[in-house]
């Protein structure tokens, strides 16, 4: 034991984080550094090292001159690569999204740093000179409250947050691009998220405009290694100052970071599927604090959450005045989409349009431009509503979706139960008008792009949705029939866009539903020309309902606020904070049992798993115990106390070597 001390006191101690998939084994263990590999095995760089007796792969977290520890000590096998591609600004990025979201180190950095490619490793590269400051091709930011403030405050390589309301008919792009080209002239990156390779295209092609191709790259799950790597590496080396990218290029590891942006932060693709889930807007937050760079949020719509950080003061508000607003918007229409309604239109009830749309549609390809008719995606769990006035029918104990039991008979019979908490509610009553009688929510949009076709004969008609996309569209007169999130930006803006099946938006059995549905027309309804232009949005829904009229009144900001104080009051996210503990019954009670969990948490369930979720372990459960799901909530101020104490417990039964699978989620998109 003396000669072992000595050894650790006279030769070099690097600290590794093995990358294992175990929760108790993740911290740091310390080993040996051999005399030939001491100038090679710095922090950051990738090492081989024997744990358990097998090799495993780790990186070094710090070169320490001595050792606490008091047993035997391993060598470093040897530095894969003595590329430091872990920085230490992105080692504190990921030490708190672990934190964040109850997760291991090790699961982070997968997200975080590609696999090694070599060959591309070894290529030669020079540093590069930062790029000249752009020359603005539009002023846009000046239409913006304290936007040129904004805008000056980027260019001195200050830090400011803001949480951007896009105007409708943005080129959000290149206001992006500008942003990016600012902070790349001062020596700094850039760091631009977007939900998809579509929105990375376009904002790729803005940056490189403004700023020139050498000092702009693009990341995507879509590259081949060798092209995502050889990419990952020059933001790395910062021979690219601007860093595009989905959602795992939140971690890039650009040097001296100066700006994060996370354009639609409501999109579903920005919310990782695999552990420890985390959100690239709470990733950027976490990374805007750490690196003490400027962070912006921005979209056409807003999020609850995002309306927190502008609440809380942690970020400014920058939006339009409401005169700016009106001159840049075009005019929206709504109706109430009743049965009704449509008896009295014979030609609504053939071509599910009613007359209004069908005018605006006429009118707009009569002028020589686009129509827009976006439609709601196929696949929605059919859920419940009120038969009279058609509100979503909710759970009187924890405001969630209500929907009839998988045993339920051929005819429907049986009594509504609570997705959530499981509670089951035989008197049911609709919290808006009181009625007992309760339907189903359907969607019925697989022929529209047929009817379409047959109520306006001559006129071209184009699909986008499922595997066969349409990215982008010539101007002209044309049919653009599109599910959401699907739709094709058209040169010079659509002269129309038709918003069907509202009520397939709004009644999913989803917390989100509301702003989803608004985040949805809003993007569709941007695409359309000014009033003054003649441009017109038609939504065929209610206009009585709150979300139709913050699309009407185009007031985003406000449907934000109502929407975190609806939570508020019945206690769910972003008021408070949630966990979402999935896996066998036996499994889920042994982990909350074990768990020291805050005295404010609140348990709900457990319940079946929702439809649609994935399973909490990959292949087949041995167990053959179906999953459920607990849910655990929490008021803000003890977030970190709900994280902590799961990530105990987690770790806790990893040690003990439990049976049964448990996946823990915080703060998840979809709760039920």
């Amino acid at each position: 034991m003396g000669a072992e001390r000595v050894a650790a006191e006279v030769d070099p101690v690097a600290r590794v984080l093995p990358m294992l998939p175990l929760a108790h084994l993740d911290r740091e263990f310390d080993y040996l550094v051999p005399r030939e590999l001491e100038a090679d095995a710095q922090p950051g760089v990738r090492v081989r090292i024997r744990f358990a007796g097998r090799l495993v792969d780790g990186f070094i977290v710090s070169r320490e001159a001595t050792s606490d520890h008091q047993g035997k000590f391993g060598w470093l096998e040897r530095v894969i690569s003595s590329e430091r591609v872990l920085t230490a600004e992105i080692a504190q990025v990921v030490d708190r999204v672990a934190e964040r979201y109850a997760g291991t180190r090790a699961d982070v950095l997968r997200l975080a740093v590609p696999p090694r490619h070599a060959k591309v490793e070894a290529e030669p590269w020079e540093p590069a000179e930062p790029p000249s400051a752009p020359e603005p091709i539009e002023n846009g930011w000046h239409l913006y409250r304290f936007g040129d403030a904004f805008l000056s405050a980027i260019r001195e390589s200050k830090s400011p947050r803001a949480v951007w309301q896009a105007l409708p008919g943005e080129n959000w792009p290149l206001r992006l691009a500008e942003l990016a080209g600012a902070v790349a002239a001062s020596g700094k990156s850039a760091i631009l998220v977007v939900p998809d390779q579509r929105d990375l295209d376009r904002v790729v092609a803005a940056c490189t405009e403004l700023s020139g191709a050498d000092a702009v790259v693009g990341l995507s799950a879509g590259l081949g290694p060798a092209m995502r790597y050889r990419r990952w590496l020059a933001a790395l080396r910062g021979t690219a100052r601007i860093v595009v990218g989905t959602r795992s290029a939140v971690f890039a590891p650009t040097p001296e970071t100066g700006l994060v942006v996370v354009w639609d932060d409501g999109d579903d693709n920005l919310s990782e599927p695999r552990s420890p889930y985390p959100h690239a807007r709470e990733v950027a937050v976490l990374r805007g604090y750490v690196a003490g760079c400027a962070v912006v949020i921005g979209g056409f719509s807003r999020t609850a959450e995002s309306q927190v950080l502008v609440d809380s003061g942690w970020a400014h508000d920058l939006v339009a005045t409401r005169d700016v607003v009106r001159a840049h918007a075009p005019k929206i229409t709504a109706l109430a989409d009743s049965d009704q309604a449509l008896a009295r239109d014979p030609g609504a009830r053939a071509a599910r349009l009613p007359a209004i749309a069908f005018a605006a549609a006429r009118r707009a390809l009569g002028e020589g431009n686009g129509v827009l008719v976006q439609v709601p995606r196929r696949g929605y769990v059919p859920t419940l509503a009120c038969g009279k006035c058609r509100a979503p029918a909710r759970c009187r104990r924890c405001n969630g979706p209500l929907a009839l039991p998988a045993a339920a008979g051929p005819d429907g019979a049986g009594t509504p139960a609570c997705r959530w908490c499981g509670v089951a509610d035989a008197a049911y009553r609709c919290h808006a008008c009181g009625a007992k009688a309760l339907r189903a929510v359907v969607v019925g949009a697989g022929r529209t792009a047929e009817e379409l076709g047959r109520a306006f004969p001559g006129v071209k008609v184009v699909l986008s949705g499922g595997g066969d996309v349409v990215k982008e569209l010539p101007h002209g007169p044309a049919l653009v029939v599109s599910t959401v999130g699907a739709e094709p930006v058209m040169t010079g803006g659509y002269g129309a866009a038709l918003l069907l099946d509202g009520w397939a938006l709004l009644g999913r059995p989803d917390l989100r539903a509301a702003e989803e549905t608004l985040r949805r027309w809003m993007s569709a309804a941007a695409m359309v020309i000014p009033l003054s232009e003649g441009g017109e949005v038609v939504v065929v829904a209610d206009s009585g309902i709150p979300t139709v009229q913050a699309l009407v009144r185009w007031d985003p900001v406000g449907h934000a606020q109502s929407q975190f104080e609806e939570r508020d009051e019945v206690g769910f996210p972003p008021a408070v904070h949630m966990a979402a503990i999935d896996g066998g019954s036996a499994a889920i009670a042994e982990l909350v049992d074990s768990a020291d969990l805050p005295a404010s948490a609140v348990l709900l369930g457990p319940v079946e798993l929702p439809a649609g979720e994935r399973l909490p372990y990959s292949g087949e459960d041995e167990s053959g115990v179906a999953p459920e799901r607990m849910l655990v909530r929490v008021p803000r101020k003890d977030g970190r106390g709900l994280a902590d104490a799961l990530a105990h417990a987690y770790a806790a039964r990893s040690a003990r070597k439990s049976s049964g699978p448990v996946r823990i989620q915080i703060d998840p998109r979809r709760i039920g």
